[in-house]
């Protein structure tokens, strides 16, 4: 499972202008099960999504099509974590130590 960590790297005018791509961007790849669950951070100077992807590349690349990226809006720090504990709705994610 992965965390992206988005920071904004221009101003909220900028951001603001490419949110309708952003936004359904979003939504494609909650389509396809890539995104479990995403939003802004508070202060509004990014926001965070939670993915599943195959392995780091997979979501590295999901990360590069978002449409702030090209446009130099967004850094993203991307984060993995094996999620060995998840609530009931996320039980299909959920996943086991490297043996």
């Amino acid at each position: 499972m992965f965390i992206l960590e988005l920071t904004y790297t221009a101003p909220l005018e900028r951001v603001d202008a490419l949110l309708p791509a952003h936004l359904a961007w979003l939504e494609r790849h909650y389509a396809d099960g890539t995104f479990l669950a995403s939003g802004r951070k508070v202060p509004r100077d990014g926001g965070v999504i939670l993915a599943v992807a195959p392995d780091r590349a997979a979501v590295e690349a999901v990360a590069a099509t978002d449409p702030f990226v090209p446009a130099g809006v967004v850094a993203y720090r991307i984060t993995e974590f094996v999620a060995t504990t998840v609530a009931p709705a996320l039980a299909a994610h959920r996943e086991t130590l490297p043996g």
